[in-house]
């Protein structure tokens, strides 16, 4: 329901406010109360201009005049009356601002006169209880009748008056907008664009989180329990990935700890792996495959030896060494394959062939041992 004359932007006066109070808490009163005073249906729209709009304003307030002279002069047995029967409003208005501007209808609705008249149309002893609660501080007094029939001619007057006076012309504000246009060019606003689709998305899973924690500590709150769970799964988890952490740490660096001195004269790492590998070269020149084996194979120890994977020691055997590398160490796989074709042609005495020699380097190769 309006509330004011949608055709002007000034504000009631204290009359009007003190009328849509009054009839806001006539549409919520006691069931029963609004059941009786059932208002009778409008028969559509009435299309006005400015003049006749004015002219129905006039016969409105002359409506809600005769009905307030009427209940003034009405003797004490009288239970109804006549002159403030609510079909007398008729249907709603639909005015043309300004005058034949289509485009500008504005819709008048008088929901809330027909409302006060169906009221003043049967006699009631008191006022009608709100279902408002009291607000501290104000009058709660409900208003009677007398009351809402002197507001709502307040207000047809003054609706009359402003349908009456002219429109205040739109302010003009070119020289702001000049004043904004010189702010914005200079040099401090040239890098100022508008916000990016990732800052977006960044506010938006910021809003989410925010959104889901805020249900978490509302939930938390009736459950206190929930605290001391997380809590909990909180510590098993740390400690879980701390022992993890850890043994991973000692697995790596279980073969590394070895003291930082000379490699005894007989252990691989001794004789540098590059002398190693020019020996198994030269043994593949003359066709030798088993010796050139046997040079790569030590020439791929003395690598991995010189790196302190594992203490230098003569007396290791290739399986103890392949051994010495972790299951999770990547160069196993090279390292075994390597060991075995040395094992089958050094000591099982099968016979060497140069594919043997070429797979076997490139597995060393694997493993960091190289022609330079």
């Amino acid at each position: 329901m309006k509330l004011g004359w949608p055709l002007s932007g000034s504000r009631h006066s204290a009359a009007h406010a003190f009328a849509a109070f009054t009839l806001l808490a006539l549409s919520v009163t006691e069931p029963n109360a609004a059941r009786a005073q059932e208002l009778p249906p409008d028969s559509g729209w009435r299309d006005l201009s400015i003049q006749q709009y004015q002219q129905q304003l006039q016969s409105l307030d002359s409506i809600v005049a005769a009905c307030q002279k009427q209940r003034s002069t009405a003797n004490a047995a009288q239970t109804s009356f006549p002159a403030c029967d609510p079909a007398q409003v008729g249907p709603d208005d639909r005015v043309q601002w300004p005058p034949g501007a289509a485009s500008q209808t504005r819709e008048v609705r008088y929901d809330w006169l027909r409302s006060v008249l169906a009221r003043a149309a049967k006699k009631s002893g008191t006022p009608e209880k709100s279902v408002f609660a009291p607000i501290p501080g104000t009058d709660n007094k409900p208003a009677s009748v007398d009351e809402l029939l002197s507001a709502a001619r307040h207000r047809l007057q003054d609706d009359a008056t402003q349908a009456g006076s002219p429109l205040a012309p739109n302010p003009d504000y070119s020289s702001e907008r000049a004043t904004m246009n010189s702010i914005l060019a200079q040099r401090a606003y040239q890098r100022v664009t508008q916000v990016s689709a990732l800052a977006r998305f960044r506010e938006w899973l910021g809003n989410l989180l925010d959104k889901l924690l805020s249900g978490l500590i509302r939930f938390g709150s009736h459950s206190p329990w929930i605290a001391w769970l997380l809590r909990i799964l909180l510590l098993v988890v740390i400690c879980t990935a701390l022992v993890w952490f850890l043994l991973r740490i000692e697995r790596r660096s279980r073969i590394r700890l070895v003291p930082d001195v000379e490699p005894a004269p007989g252990a691989p790492s001794a004789r540098e792996w590059q002398l190693w590998l020019r020996d198994a070269q030269a043994m593949a020149a003359k066709g030798l495959w088993r010796e050139a084996i046997h040079f790569v194979y030590w020439a791929s120890i003395a690598r991995l030896e010189s790196k302190r994977l594992w203490p230098a020691d003569r007396a290791r055997t290739p399986r103890e060494y392949l051994a010495l590398l972790a299951a999770t160490d990547p160069r196993k796989p090279n390292l075994g394959e390597l060991t075995r074709s040395f094992e089958r042609t050094w000591y099982g005495g099968r016979a060497a062939l140069a594919s043997d020699f070429n797979a076997a380097l490139e597995q060393a190769a694997a493993l960091g041992v190289a022609p330079e």
